[in-house]
Formats: structure tokens, sequence, C-alpha cells
């Protein structure tokens, strides 16, 4: 599964990546399971999520998209 995500994601910035992975999974996600999906580092997801507080909520342990 993670390759398959992988080669969408090659041309993606990471904020689109986040977006996709979590609207396509249809639940909220740990940043753990993101970073691995996604083939990146915990610290590089949080700083995403966290720089874009209009976009993802932290509840319950896990990312979800506000939308």
């Amino acid at each position: 599964m993670r390759f398959r995500f992988f080669r969408k994601f090659a041309m993606m910035k990471l904020e689109e990546a986040i977006v996709y992975l979590l609207a396509s999974a249809g639940y909220g996600m740990k940043i753990g399971q993101i970073a691995k999906e996604l083939n990146v580092s915990e610290k590089q997801v949080y700083a995403v999520i966290m720089a874009h507080p209009e976009t993802f909520v932290k509840s319950e342990g896990r990312i979800r998209l506000m939308i």
C-alpha cells in the first residue's frame, strides 16, 4: 500500500499529500501512520500540520481534516 501512495505523492507538496491521504482514507490517522504511508519523518508531518491549523485538527490523538 505504501508504494502505491508514494507514487501518487511523488509530485505533490507534503501538505497536499496529507490532505489526499486523509480524504481518501475517510478517517483520522496518527502522525506515525501518515509518516509511514508517505515515507517521510514524523517531524515533517508534524511541522506541516502545525503550520496549517485551518486545514488540520488534532483530536483524540489523531489528525483529521477540517472540512
